[in-house]
């Protein structure tokens, strides 16, 4: 049953505009956010950032026509648009610096702030390894624990299927009426009957390779750790285990033999540091009281406390060339450039974004930026 939301239609409308508007991703969309408190108040006050940013052109909102299209294509597929702040949306997501602003979501909407392990592996995993995969996800469901993966084939879909009496979780690549691999029809329709399938792509859109990468980092936001089971060497499911690192969470592996290539991955994980996993209890431990119960009620609006005063605009004049000489082709971190630069995070942050607009700064991982 859905919480009721104290967000207007009109804001959940514009924040949906904001993100689709051009050279907004999830880290610029949340600091707009934090600065203007609505996406109304950010949409009116873009335009002039990007020109102060050094944009020429005119700066692309998305029209209010195209964001009610989009809403009008989820509700025709049965599902519906969530964003950071509303009850709904998973908090344990929201606290990750490049949570989705606007998730596509589509099933039992409980199952997201309940508490998640995230399971992944190889996609041609062996039959052990599918084996131990769905028994592990039964034995999390046994201990009131969700499992999200990706809906691949082999290690995803075994864990998907352990958990559909207990819950689970299913994180696309693309728009969430778009079944990747297909021939994961049936396994899609007893997800969405007995758990829930989230998308942060568009109704329609066909994934790519691109989209991959931001599907893992869902699946590691969403939980509080991340079991790898089966994985060649760079592997995408290593990529999930380095982004639930970046975010906090436990990162955990199952051994496998030396002489199978699909576990030269998840084996360098464990020397690595990673949680060697061989049961049930070693998942449970590994967690330890991250497990027990404890009260997770969101704030209804993460955006509506009261904002710190702007720097001047005289400040931000005399600050912007500072900022811009610091920076390059080279990724730079976020921090070095504030320790640098001398100057306020906030001072900093304002500037990026401004260039971040303009269409002239590149975010890479690590919190790192460069100049375009």
């Amino acid at each position: 049953m859905n919480i009721p939301s104290s967000i207007t239609d009109s804001e959940r409308l514009d924040r949906l505009r904001l993100l689709r508007s051009e050279n907004v991703g999830p880290v610029t969309w949340r600091q707009l956010m934090e600065a203007y408190g609505s996406a109304t108040s950010a949409l009116e006050a873009i335009p002039e950032l990007a020109r102060r940013g050094g944009r020429k052109k005119p700066y692309k909102i998305c029209s209010k026509s195209v964001a009610e299209d989009e809403w009008a294509a989820t509700d025709a597929v049965g599902a519906q648009l969530i964003t950071i702040g509303e009850p709904d949306y998973p908090v344990a997501l929201a606290a990750t610096s490049d949570a989705p602003p606007v998730m596509t979501v589509k099933g039992h909407l409980h199952l997201l702030n309940r508490r998640c392990v995230g399971m992944v592996g190889a996609r041609n995993a062996s039959a052990s390894g599918i084996r131990f995969a769905r028994q592990i996800a039964m034995e999390l469901g046994d201990k009131e624990l969700v499992v999200a993966s990706g809906l691949a084939r082999g290690i995803d879909a075994a864990a998907h299927e352990g958990s559909l009496k207990s819950g689970t979780i299913a994180v696309v690549a693309g728009g969430i009426d778009v079944v990747y691999p297909a021939e994961h029809q049936e396994l899609y329709e007893q997800i969405i009957d007995a758990g829930i399938v989230v998308a942060e792509q568009p109704v329609g859109t066909k994934p790519q390779g691109r989209h991959f990468p931001r599907r893992n980092r869902v699946i590691s936001g969403l939980s509080l750790g991340v079991l790898v089971i089966e994985a060649a060497k760079k592997s995408g499911s290593l990529i999930t285990a380095r982004m639930a690192n970046e975010q906090g969470r436990e990162v955990m592996a199952v051994p496998g033999s030396p002489l199978d290539p699909r576990c030269r991955g998840s084996n360098d994980l464990i020397r690595q540091g990673a949680r060697l996993v061989e049961t049930i209890d070693d998942i449970i431990d590994a967690l330890g009281g991250m497990i027990m119960p404890s009260a997770q009620e969101p704030e209804p609006d993460l955006f509506s406390y009261a904002k710190p005063a702007s720097p001047s605009s005289q400040e931000l004049e005399n600050a912007r060339k500072l900022v811009e000489e610091k920076l390059g082709p080279t990724p730079t971190p976020i921090d070095e450039l504030i320790r640098q630069c001398h100057l306020t995070a906030a001072m900093v942050f304002t500037i990026l974004l401004e260039l971040e607009l303009a269409g002239r700064l590149d975010r890479h991982p690590g919190n790192q930026v460069s100049l375009l």
